[in-house]
This record gives C-alpha cells, sequence and structure tokens, in this order.
C-alpha cells in the first residue's frame, strides 16, 4: 500500500462537504507531476486530506476506491481522475506550521514542493502524522 497528500481549498471542496457526498471523484488537475501521482494511485491507497489556502491543515484520511480514469470534467485525454471516499476525521488537526516544525518531516513533499496538489507521503511520514493527529 502507498500513502498519499490530496489538496482541497476548504470553500472550494471541504472535508465536511466530502463527508457528506461519502464518495467524490478527484478531477481537474492540470499539473503533470500530480497526475504522474494520481496515475500511481491504487485501489486501498490511502490518503491525507489537506485544507489549502485556508487553514492549512491536515483534517482526515481517506481511501481510493477507483484507481485512474480519463478526467471527466476535460475532452483532453491527457488528464486522469481517481475516485476517493473519506475513512475518518482526524482527532486533531495536523497543521503546515507543526510539520514544518518537525525535523522527521523536513524532506516530506508538502514542505518541499508546497503547491503539488497530489503528493506521495512516505510510510514513515504517515506514521509521524499520525502521531501528532493522536491516532493510533
Amino acid at each position: 500500500m502507498s500513502y498519499w497528500l490530496v489538496k482541497s481549498e476548504p470553500s472550494v471542496y471541504g472535508w465536511d462537504e466530502f463527508v457528506k457526498d461519502k464518495q467524490t471523484f478527484w478531477s481537474g488537475v492540470r499539473n503533470y507531476a500530480a497526475r504522474i501521482n494520481l496515475k500511481a494511485m491504487k485501489k486501498g491507497d490511502e490518503v491525507l486530506f489537506y485544507h489549502s489556502n485556508e487553514g492549512m491543515e491536515i483534517v482526515g484520511i481517506a481511501k481510493i476506491t477507483k484507481e485512474f480514469y480519463q478526467d471527466p470534467t476535460t475532452e483532453d485525454t491527457n488528464w486522469v481522475a481517481v475516485d476517493l471516499k473519506p475513512v475518518k476525521k482526524l482527532k486533531n488537526t495536523v497543521t503546515l506550521s507543526q510539520i514544518k516544525a518537525d525535523k522527521r518531516l523536513q524532506e516530506m513533499a508538502l514542505v518541499r514542493l508546497g503547491r503539488l496538489s497530489v503528493q506521495p507521503v512516505t510510510e514513515k511520514e504517515w506514521k509521524i502524522i499520525m502521531e501528532l493527529s493522536g491516532e493510533k
């Protein structure tokens, strides 16, 4: 299993709306590095849901339910989407400030590649985020 992080502005599509929807397709990604990451996602992979711009914090865990397919928001076959479902809201959110302050997370893509909307997360980083959030 692999781990990932996806970003969404809460005013555009936040965690609460995601939970209400029970599932969504992650579309509209128009960055080549993010597309590579979407194509690498496998069914069952776990995903950190990050509120960007407002809040700037990891708020929940999602799971990939369908691997990449043609992005339904465009006719351009270069772009793909995946399906996600919410798993759980984190006990405690983990802020970008907390992540940047933790020396163990200095190589995390969220720190190094801040603008990338779909990012890989290592197993070690995942475990640290779970620790910071109060999850087991």
